[in-house]
């Protein structure tokens, strides 16, 4: 797990028109939140913070102007829906030792039997409670010879060291399909002019 330190100065201005100008300097409006204290609204580099939060589960280390520094893990990120720029950022105050639940994503390796199968990833991420600063980015699941009917629950997925389910063990998370053969169209075809007549 990475940590990534980041500058952040403290805002005191709100609102759209202050946001849209603290964007234009080249940050982007956050607030950190968590363990009973009063949220604190701060502004982080946009390009620095960007980078950051490409990687799943970043444990960012905030030097925050005036109140010391903070380990936080990102919870949420708003993004512009046309350019995909960063709005803001939801910023969780975490503390050595602590635990948190957090998502990782689920990725898969390896072959099916042979045949035409599909996979289906039924969940893309799992639910894990890791210590804040040990957070898994990912887990692997082997689909090596597996065939249709074949599925991968939750408790078969060997986590991460320090990491603990907190999905239904039970919940599907992918599962095996047999390929759908599709009808020539000229069958399709004669087939619509029988119904008709």
């Amino acid at each position: 797990m990475s940590e990534v330190k980041l500058a952040a100065a403290v805002r005191t201005e709100f609102g759209k028109g202050a946001a849209r100008k603290i964007r234009r300097s080249g940050n982007v409006p956050a607030v950190v939140y968590g363990h009973g204290s009063e949220p604190i609204h701060i502004t982080l580099p946009t390009h620095e913070t960007t980078l950051a939060l490409r990687t799943p589960n970043v444990l960012l280390s905030l030097d925050i102007e005036g109140k010391g520094s903070e380990l936080a893990i990102p919870k949420a990120a708003q993004r512009d829906p046309l350019k995909g720029d960063l709005e803001h950022v939801d910023l969780l105050l975490v503390k050595r030792g602590e635990k948190v639940t957090v998502e990782i994503v689920v990725e898969t390796e390896g072959d099916l039997a042979p045949g035409a199968f599909l996979v289906e990833n039924v969940l893309n991420t799992l639910s894990v409670e890791a210590e804040a600063t040990h957070l898994p980015e990912s887990v692997t699941v082997s689909i090596e010879g597996l065939s249709a009917g074949d599925s991968v629950h939750a408790k078969d997925i060997a986590l991460p060291k320090g990491a603990a389910l907190v999905t239904d063990p039970e919940a599907v998370v992918i599962q095996i399909l047999a390929a759908q053969a599709e009808e020539p169209a000229a069958e399709a075809a004669e087939g619509g002019e029988g119904a008709e007549a």
